[in-house]
């Protein structure tokens, strides 16, 4: 079978987190053949993989979504666009979760439209958007609402006219531009199309959006609700929607995703892989891992307002975070100089590393993020007996203190988001209780040894893809 896996922003051009997910997934799945169809945001990434490929990987098909930049473009044109084109478009740009998603392709894709800027430099994309400017955004300069609402048009359209590869099942691993990819793979080919949801793609961009400099408060609400709409296409498209666990199931239910379309299957681990990790604490010292990209989705510098809170009371304590530096290097100077103006002296930025040469020497472990799925580096800590001080996000709560009917126990501690004092607190806590980590380590590994399996995880989609791909 040939399945399509739909990634944006993570495989094969960043680790950890999704990027991991999908290669094991692969690399486990030998008996398939898989195309990656990559999202990027910038084509300065073609072709710069972080992972060795594995041989069953057969294409990779690499879009951008600053391609627009390349292209020609003359203003004025006329399309002579029809009542029915212009009502999809209409709608699309009033955020409405009823787009008619075919219809938009059938235009977008054809002959008729040839060149993404000129569209948009039409005379009939004026009319469109200054009849929403009257209609909708009457208090908004419309050279402001123009500019905008072209800026949220410019890559989604740009990818609608990119050739979609041939395929038996399609697989879109977000919501997002990579929904619609998977949806317009549905309308193109009438092939199976799944989606697992790690995150709920709409709330994160939703989270990034309200705190983002770039984006007027007036406009706030636009690109928001835009997301929003993306993410209807393929939840409306797809045969079945997968989550991980129960919470995120509620959300898609709630955005408008129909509750038979959803299953959940879990995330897993193999713990034998890290069973000859052999701990080796540090007798005068306290090591605190964090296993996580330093972007701003992970909070770090929450993450350094707490550790610096943790040094001034703890003797010897060391916090490594250990993960990738460079995906985002403006937010990683600033995270340095958090460090400084905090006067930190024991925070180890480690780059990406071997994560299974570090476990063995941390005595527990940390994550702050603002927003997660259900995440693998606590499955990575707990199939290592440590436990964890975490936020309250996504799937993290489950993991950590189980469901209602759980019989293992905590196995570390959950804090609100952003709080660095009581983030702090539970960290000092378990600076200064060597039992409590041990049994809250215990606790963990044994809810991971007999619910999160790898070996249940990668079953149920192999079973899936059986059954959509008919074979």
């Amino acid at each position: 079978m040939r399945i399509c896996l739909i990634a944006e922003g993570s495989y094969p051009y960043v680790t950890g987190g999704v990027s991991s997910w999908i290669h094991g997934l692969m690399t486990t799945m030998k008996e398939h053949e898989f195309i990656i169809y990559a999202i990027g945001a910038e084509t300065k990434q073609k072709g710069k993989y972080k992972y060795q490929l594995p041989p069953n990987l057969v294409e990779i098909k690499e879009i951008f979504l600053d391609e627009y930049l390349l292209e020609d473009k003359k203003w004025g044109k006329r399309y002579n666009l029809t009542s029915q084109q212009k009502e999809s478009l209409i709608t699309l740009l009033n955020n409405q979760q009823n787009v008619n998603w075919n219809d938009l392709f059938d235009f977008l894709r054809s002959k008729q439209f040839s060149n993404v800027g000129e569209f948009l430099s039409s005379k009939d994309y004026f009319d469109i958007v200054e009849l929403i400017g009257r209609e909708e955004f009457t208090q908004v300069p419309f050279t402001e609402l123009f500019w905008t609402v072209s800026s949220m048009l410019l890559p989604l359209l740009s990818i609608i006219r990119h050739d979609v590869p041939k395929a038996d099942v399609y697989h879109a691993v977000s919501t997002g531009y990579a929904g619609i990819i998977g949806a317009l793979a549905k309308y193109l080919y009438g092939k199976p199309l799944l989606l697992t949801e790690h995150g709920i793609y709409s709330r994160e961009r939703e989270e990034e959006i309200i705190k983002a400099d770039w984006v007027k408060g007036y406009f706030k609400d636009i690109w928001i609700n835009y997301f929003y709409t993306l993410s209807s296409a393929i939840y409306a498209a797809a045969d079945q929607v997968i989550t991980l666990f129960n919470r995120n199931k509620e959300i898609e239910i709630e955005l408008g995703c129909p509750e038979e379309k959803i299953r959940i299957i879990p995330n897993g681990v193999d713990v034998s892989d890290y069973q000859n990790i052999v701990s080796v604490p540090a007798e005068q010292v306290i090591r605190i891992g964090a296993i996580v990209r330093v972007v701003p989705i992970k909070d770090i510098k929450t993450m350094i307002q707490s550790f610096a809170l943790v040094e001034k009371e703890i003797p010897n304590v060391e916090l490594y975070i250990m993960g990738p530096i460079e995906e985002d290097s403006t937010y990683y100077d600033e995270c340095l100089q958090i460090v400084a103006a905090l006067g930190v002296e024991h925070i180890i930025f480690t780059g990406l590393v071997d994560i299974k040469e570090y476990l063995g020497k941390l005595d527990f472990l940390l994550l702050t993020s603002i927003s997660e799925g259900q995440p693998l580096a606590i499955l990575e800590g707990l199939a290592c007996a440590k436990p964890f001080v975490c936020t309250n996000v996504g799937g993290c709560k489950e993991l950590l203190v189980g469901g209602p009917d759980d019989l293992y126990g905590q196995a570390g501690f959950i804090t609100p988001v952003m709080h660095y004092e009581e983030i702090a607190r539970y960290m000092m806590k378990l600076c200064q209780n060597p039992l409590l980590r041990m049994q809250l380590g215990k606790n963990g590994f044994e809810r991971v040894k007999n619910h999160y399996t790898r070996h249940a995880f990668i079953s149920s989609y192999r079973q899936l893809y059986q059954s959509l791909g008919g074979e």
